[in-house]
């Protein structure tokens, strides 16, 4: 996404600034392992876009761009604990680099540090930044905790997920979007259109994500299909299927992701796909995917701004929706 380069090198030359002290070294070192294995960088990108869209000075918004990164990747530090993920972005996890106990106290400080990067806002913005910010943090690990409940959980409906993914990926995009607005004197209505149009950004690009796991373009290189399935994620897919399927397809899906299968990957994708083919998930899906990136293109119309502002927004739109990856 070559148009929002300018913010993400500017937030990683601010990375690379950040004065982190020497001890005790198995506190700070993890910090600055996780902040430099890279990353997209949207999140903080977009507080910048946002703020300029309405004319902020970004040098007094960077600390609130920074500080929504150092959220996100302390958040991962703990998800990458609670999930035994072995490997972040290619390289090794930091609890299983250090130790869980490290991670923990490492991630404790990560989300102190977020903190001390909204102190640096000025006063005139202090206080509603600050209950957005913990509005935001608050509804992630709201939405972390379903989503390790729906883990044991036999029975998630659709609209349980939807509200899943709502809470730990699509609004910690709309606050970013209206922290930004917020940053730049936007009005409380414009603030709301933009948060709406990053929530409903953040549902369709989950959704999306879901989808490119099951039916990778051609073109996504190196892209492992059926991650998911194999790993029997209660996903949208999933969670469709088991809601509209017939009996005998019903008994296929709990063959394959509840009765404890053990035979060959291949089969494994390649029964549970003609199971959601019959089904149409795919449509579906695609379906679903449509409307919140239709309903995000409602909500930046209503924003009454100049449509030369808009354009950057409606780049990221067609950037995040239209990728193979």
């Amino acid at each position: 996404m070559e148009f929002l380069l300018p913010y993400i090198e500017r937030i990683e030359k601010a990375i690379q600034q950040f004065n982190m002290p020497q001890s005790p070294a198995n506190l700070y070192e993890p910090f600055t392992y996780m902040m430099n294995l890279g990353g997209k960088r949207v999140r903080p990108a977009i507080v910048l876009m946002a703020a300029e869209a309405f004319n902020a000075d970004l040098n007094t918004v960077e600390p609130v761009a920074l500080s929504v990164e150092v959220f996100h990747n302390f958040s991962l530090v703990h998800d990458d604990l609670m999930d035994d993920a072995p490997l972040r972005r290619g390289q090794t996890t930091v609890y299983k680099k250090w130790n869980p106990n490290i991670a923990i106290l490492s991630g404790d400080v990560m989300l102190v540090r977020a903190y001390q990067l909204i102190e640096q806002v000025p006063d005139a913005y202090l206080a509603p930044c600050l209950r957005l910010f913990n509005k935001t943090a608050i509804e992630v690990c709201e939405g972390q905790q379903f989503d390790m409940d729906f883990e044991s959980m036999t029975e998630v409906s659709v609209n349980d997920y939807i509200e899943m993914i709502r809470l730990k990926t699509a609004v910690l995009l709309g606050a970013s979007m209206q922290m930004g607005a917020l940053m730049g004197n936007a009005t409380l209505e414009q603030q709301k259109h933009l948060y709406a149009f990053g929530e409903n950004l953040g549902l369709a690009f989950q959704l999306q994500d879901d989808l490119l796991d099951a039916y990778p373009e051609s073109d996504a290189v190196g892209k492992q299909i059926g991650g998911d399935i194999l790993s029997n994620k209660k996903t949208f897919l999933l969670l469709t299927a088991l809601a509209d399927a017939n009996a005998a397809q019903n008994q296929q899906l709990n063959h394959y992701i509840f009765n404890g299968y053990a035979g060959s990957n291949d089969e494994k994708l390649r029964e549970v796909l003609a199971v959601f083919n019959a089904i149409g998930v795919k449509e579906k899906t695609e379906k679903l995917v449509q409307y919140y990136s239709d309903k995000a293109i409602e909500e930046l119309a209503a924003i009454d701004i100049p449509e030369e502002k808009k354009a950057i927004f409606k780049t990221l739109t067609s950037a995040l929706m239209n990728r193979v990856y």
